[in-house]
């Protein structure tokens, strides 16, 4: 009889040694970009209440209809997730320690998340972030400061094949024509 072979769920990889080198060699460049700008880290739970992610992701996105690795805890009957993104937990965090009693906070996290959904190239079950969070700060020069930060990383790591995209979502009255015109047009 053959000992059963265990082997890593698909989709969660190991990073064993040589990888886990450039691993911390990355983490390392991470930290000492960020207190470079005073953005403090915060470390949350891998675990959450559901309710947090459906609360704040919305119940009609994907990550909350179908890729949220969710349970019941049988100890206690309570609905948990396992994180799939990292601002949630972090301004749950904030808020339950008081944070911004102090005045506006520059946060930053980094750990694994995790999606329930069939991996492919490129997207995996378990996958690493690196977030920030600006909270409590009035206006868009955080913003323009967040764009800064990212283009200076990508310096300091040496990537020079990189482009910046940016988006918006408008302003309320420009969404509210838009909305109208693709009702119409959907009519």
């Amino acid at each position: 009889m053959k000992a059963e072979q265990f082997q890593a769920v698909r989709g969660m990889n190991d990073v064993v040694p040589g990888a886990s080198e450039q691993w911390a060699f990355l983490e390392e460049e991470i930290r000492q970009w960020l207190r470079a700008y005073a953005y403090r880290e915060v470390r949350f739970p891998v675990v959450e209440p559901t309710g947090l992610f459906v609360r704040s992701i919305g119940t009609a996105t994907d990550i909350v209809e179908k890729e949220m690795y969710s349970f019941v805890d049988s100890l206690n009957g309570e609905a948990l997730t396992l994180r799939p993104e990292g601002t949630a937990s972090c301004a749950r965090l904030a808020i339950q320690h008081h944070l911004l009693y102090d005045g506006p906070q520059r946060l930053w996290y980094m750990g694994p998340m995790f999606r329930h959904e069939r991996p492919q190239k490129g997207r995996y079950r378990q996958f690493h972030q690196c977030g920030v969070e600006a909270m409590g700060f009035a206006g868009p020069e955080v913003d323009a400061e967040l764009i800064l930060m990212t283009a200076r990383l990508w310096q300091r790591l040496g990537l020079s094949d990189v482009s910046l995209h940016l988006n918006t979502i408008g302003s309320s009255a420009t969404r509210a024509r838009h909305r109208t015109r693709l009702q119409a047009y959907f009519s």
